[in-house]
C-alpha cells in the first residue's frame, strides 16, 4: 500500500563520482511520494552527476541509495532498464531523435520498454501529448518544432510509462524566460496531478516564482536552503 509520506528516493551518506573523482561528499537526500524538490547550483557543482547517479548513468560506489524500489548500491547492469523505466527523465538537450515524427520518438520508448498492443500504444501516445499540448503535433519531426515544444514532447516521453519519479536535469537551461515559465506550469500541472519531481536547475528566478522545498548544490556538499518568508 503506498502512502503519501512514503520515501521514493533515499541517498544516505553516498558519495558522487564522476570519472574516479569526488564530486560530492556526505550527501543525504529524500523525496517523498508527491514532492516537489530543487536541487540548485552553479553550472559544475555537481547537480548533473547526482542525477545521474540516481538513474543510474553512474555507479552509486559509497553510501546507500534507494529509488522507486531499486537499490543503487547493488543495481546491476541488468536492471537498469527496468529503473528507467519508473522513472522519466528530462533533459536540457531534449535528446529526441532527430530523424524521427513525434509520433516515432513515443513508439521507439514504448516498444524499447516492453509494449506490443499497437491500440494500447497509440492511445498511451496521444494521451501523453494531449497531457502537455502536442497532440497537434504527432506527425512533425522535431527540426519543426520550437524549443519549447521540443521540451513539451520530451516531457510527453518522460510520461509514457508512467513514471512515480520524475528527474529533470536543467529542464528550462536552453530556454528564453517565457517559454521556460510555460515548461514550469506544465512540470507544476504534471506534480499537482500526483508525480514527485527532482528538479536541478542553476536559474533562481524561476524558484523564486515556482517555490518548493530547495537543496543547494555547493562546495562538494548538499544543503536544504530555508524558504525566504514574503513579510
Amino acid at each position: 500500500m503506498q502512502i503519501m509520506s512514503q520515501s521514493i528516493l533515499s541517498l544516505r551518506n553516498a558519495t558522487i563520482f564522476q570519472e574516479g573523482k569526488i564530486i560530492l561528499s556526505d550527501v543525504n537526500l529524500e523525496v517523498k511520494q508527491g514532492e516537489f524538490i530543487y536541487i540548485i547550483g552553479k553550472t559544475g557543482s555537481g547537480k548533473s552527476s547526482l542525477l545521474k547517479t540516481l538513474y543510474a548513468d553512474l555507479e552509486l560506489k559509497e553510501g546507500a541509495g534507494h529509488i522507486v524500489d531499486f537499490d543503487l548500491a547493488t543495481l546491476k547492469e541488468d536492471d537498469i532498464p527496468f529503473l528507467r523505466r519508473k522513472i522519466g527523465i528530462v533533459f536540457q538537450d531534449f535528446k529526441l531523435l532527430p530523424d524521427r515524427t513525434v509520433k516515432d520518438n513515443m513508439l521507439f520508448v514504448l516498444k524499447a520498454t516492453g509494449w506490443k498492443d499497437k491500440a494500447a500504444m497509440k492511445s498511451k501516445i496521444e494521451e501523453v501529448l494531449d497531457h502537455v499540448g502536442m497532440k497537434t503535433k504527432y506527425y512533425k519531426n522535431p527540426f519543426e518544432l520550437s524549443g519549447g515544444e521540443q521540451q513539451r514532447v520530451a516531457i510527453a516521453r518522460a510520461l509514457l510509462n508512467d513514471p512515480e519519479l520524475i528527474l529533470a536535469d536543467e529542464p528550462t537551461g536552453n530556454l528564453d524566460p517565457k517559454t521556460s515559465l510555460e515548461v514550469m506550469d506544465l512540470l507544476n500541472k504534471i506534480h499537482q496531478s500526483g508525480k514527485s519531481i527532482l528538479m536541478a536547475t542553476h536559474d533562481y528566478a524561476l524558484i523564486v516564482k515556482f517555490k518548493q522545498k530547495t537543496i543547494k548544490c555547493e562546495g562538494g556538499k548538499l544543503f536544504e536552503v530555508l524558504a525566504q518568508s514574503s513579510s
